[in-house]
């Protein structure tokens, strides 16, 4: 059965519905105008228009942005703000069209990735409380979009739990979206276009104007049917025109201020690089104890870490006030050259890794981070054992950082530059906080396996910062994300 005759046959069921005053309800085939209430939702098909029911604004722009700038690059980016005076000027589906093509033309269908590392994050902070709730009640859940499948499809099913996603379907050309749409695949507005040809196969239709939405609640990310742990791109921010025009301008001043703030990391002590820093937009905090000597140590310390940025190791090294050095995992050659720190790669063989870090932790100081991968939202990833076999105690240290403009974190080919995107914002935050000191053979006076402690340090940094612990791997990360393991 095709998508268009399974759509045809699931109409005729459903019921499409929304918490609406009486007056906003229609109905169908002489109906009585009754407002259903959430429990009848149980044994019904709720179909959902995306942008019209569920989202809290129907602006389709912001997401096509994210498209453009992820996948395409910031030229095309670019040239799509450019195109927004036409677009604001034009009909909602000859909009559409526009940014489809500018988006998508010429890009590979095997190497998109934006519909599900990227977009995920930025449609669920739009997602309407109240429109929610109605749709996870349905028995069964549609949702239909004006928007490619492939933006939506991936948000849709993962983080909403929904069964059937219809959206428009684009043409490919060799394995390269040629960027046109198939015309068989039937568009949703919302208020008005109440007299759709759909709507006469509802038993009941509901209509939200654009007006009460902004006035729905965002939905909590406690109540997400699914965590959002991992998302990619380098884009923080919701690119609407107004703030991508902003970004586009401070691109000059972002990429001067990066380079000098790059230069006094590499060519100072850091008695002058951290106020000078300060004083170039770079806000740090650091939190110990009265007892220096029990929070730091003297030298041959094994401090282990939370994973933020791979500016991780250098804010560590500011607060301690000397150089340690830091294992790594898969980085570029380029980061290893740059950095003003020693960095030593493992191999993700175990028996080796665990050699070559017990030899360095008696050399000097040594950080690892035992989740392996970068993690931007609160959720720790599952620690190595090794951090527990390698010394016999080790300093847990809690990191926190903060961007406002772009993620110092990515999956993709150019993770040497990530870097330099940290340091484009314009007031990037990082905390640090050296926790107590802990033994590595027991915890509480019991004496405990190395898979017992690494779970014990996880629990401990998680509660500092108030982040929940998970099982999840950087071979879970890669292969959401990038669709590989991770390796370089």
């Amino acid at each position: 059965m095709s998508s268009k005759d399974l759509f045809k046959s699931v109409l005729f069921l459903c019921r499409f519905v929304l918490p609406r005053r009486p007056s906003a309800c229609h109905t169908n085939h002489g109906r009585s105008q009754r407002h259903p209430s959430l429990e009848d939702l149980a044994s019904q098909t709720v179909v959902c228009d995306v942008e019209g029911a569920l989202l809290r604004t129907s602006s389709t722009f912001p997401y096509f942005m994210l498209v453009a700038l992820e996948a395409g690059g910031f030229l095309r980016g670019l040239l799509l703000l450019l195109l927004h005076p036409l677009i604001s000027c034009l009909g909602h589906e000859v909009g559409i069209r526009i940014m489809v093509m500018v988006c998508f033309f010429g890009l590979r269908k095997e190497d998109f990735r934006v519909g599900r590392a990227a977009l995920p994050k930025f449609f669920l902070e739009q997602v309407g409380l109240e429109g929610f709730e109605v749709l996870r009640r349905g028995g069964r859940r549609v949702c239909v979009s004006s928007m490619p499948t492939v933006m939506v499809e991936g948000f849709l099913k993962e983080y909403l739990d929904v069964e059937v996603v219809l959206g428009r379907e684009l043409k490919l050309l060799g394995g390269y979206y040629t960027g046109l749409m198939e015309d068989r695949v039937i568009g949703f507005g919302h208020v008005d276009l109440a007299h759709h040809q759909l709507f006469t196969h509802c038993k009941e239709v509901c209509l939200v104007g654009e007006a009460e939405k902004r006035r729905w609640h965002p939905l909590p990310s406690s109540q997400y049917p699914k965590p959002l742990v991992f998302h990619d791109g380098r884009i923080a921010f919701t690119p609407d025109a107004i703030s991508t025009l902003c970004m586009f301008l401070w691109f000059p001043l972002g990429f001067a201020l990066a380079f000098a703030r790059a230069l006094v990391f590499l060519c100072l002590p850091y008695a002058l690089c951290v106020p000078l820093l300060a004083f170039l937009g770079m806000h740090s905090r650091l939190i110990t104890s009265d007892d220096k000597e029990e929070r730091r140590g003297d030298g041959s310390q094994l401090y282990i870490c939370n994973h933020r940025t791979l500016l991780d190791g250098l804010y560590i090294s500011a607060a301690l006030g000397r150089h340690l050095t830091a294992t790594t995992y898969s980085v570029s050659r380029i980061s290893e050259w740059f950095s003003p720190i020693r960095t030593v790669r493992l191999t993700r063989n175990r028996e080796e890794d665990a050699a070559r870090m017990k030899k360095l932790v008696q050399e000097g100081d040594l950080l690892v981070c035992p989740e392996g991968t970068t993690c931007r939202e609160p959720y720790l990833l599952r620690f190595s054992q090794l951090v527990a076999e390698i010394s016999r105690e080790v300093v847990p240290v809690a990191l926190e950082s903060w961007v406002s403009m772009f993620y110092g974190t990515s999956t993709g080919k150019l993770k040497f530059l990530d870097p330099l995107y940290f340091l484009m914002n314009p007031f990037p935050c990082y905390e640090v906080e050296f926790m107590a000191r802990v033994a590595t053979g027991a915890i509480g006076g019991k004496e405990c396996s190395s898979y017992e402690m690494a779970n014990h340090l996880q629990a401990e940094i998680g509660t500092r910062l108030g982040f929940q612990c998970t099982s999840l791997t950087r071979k879970d990360k890669y292969l959401l994300l990038a669709g590989n393991e991770g390796t370089i």
